[in-house]
């Protein structure tokens, strides 16, 4: 039954102190119902999780959880890359750009273990690597992530000295962020939770932008 968006006038002298709504059939209703119907339908609401849907978090087998889940270890081994080539480069380009990588993802590491302690969950899950996301199971590989370093490439990195680290770093961080930018892609066809989806195309454009540096850092270590 449509309420009329249109209030009856009332006669001289029949004013009433509670305001009223008029449906078409001519049926009046107060003030105290209407509020009571609204009310009732905040309360129904809350409880479905659509009007504020903030009051819900994303629970722990979600694609959120797992994500921040996995993303945080993908993070914390091109932080650890990172800090190798910091340390043990000669090229200031490459020095600085390792220094850029480090410190970006490791606060966005502190964002993600926020959240999951935001929301009342581990920073770990007993879900195999990447399962939130739905066929990426041929992504995983000796149980590493998208992107991520062996460990016998990890091992190789900290041996390597001079124009030899710089291209294995590279290299191999460039692959890193390929990988880590398919995981933020993947959330975003699956998430419209606001922390996550902002992360997420942070990081994309982040780490595409540092390919672009990469790319160029590679082409003049291999024409000297």
């Amino acid at each position: 039954m449509a309420v009329s968006t249109e209030h009856d006038t009332a006669a001289p002298g029949t004013e009433t102190t509670d305001e009223t709504a008029t449906t078409g059939t001519g049926r009046r209703f107060g003030l105290g119902w209407l509020l009571g119907t609204l009310a009732f339908g905040l309360v129904v609401g809350l409880a479905a999780g659509l009007l504020v849907p903030r009051l819900q978090t994303p629970g722990d087998d979600s694609p959120e959880a797992g994500f921040l889940r996995d993303m945080s270890t993908h993070h914390s081994q091109a932080v650890a890359m990172s800090m190798i080539a910091h340390a043990n480069s000669q090229d200031p380009a490459i020095v600085t750009l390792a220094g850029d990588i480090g410190l970006t993802q490791q606060a966005q590491i502190a964002y993600m273990q926020s959240w999951l302690r935001d929301w009342n969950l581990s920073p770990t899950g007993s879900q195999e690597p990447m399962a939130w996301m739905p066929g990426s199971a041929g992504s995983v590989v000796n149980g590493l992530m998208p992107g991520m370093a062996t460990p016998d490439q990890m091992a190789k990195l900290r041996e390597a000295t001079g124009r030899d680290l710089d291209i294995q770093f590279l290299t191999l961080m460039r692959a890193h962020h390929l990988g880590g930018i398919h995981m933020d892609e993947g959330v975003l066809d699956l998430s419209t939770e606001d922390d996550v989806t902002w992360l997420a195309k942070g990081q994309i454009a982040a780490q595409q932008s540092e390919i672009s540096r990469i790319d160029d850092l590679l082409k003049q270590l291999q024409t000297t």
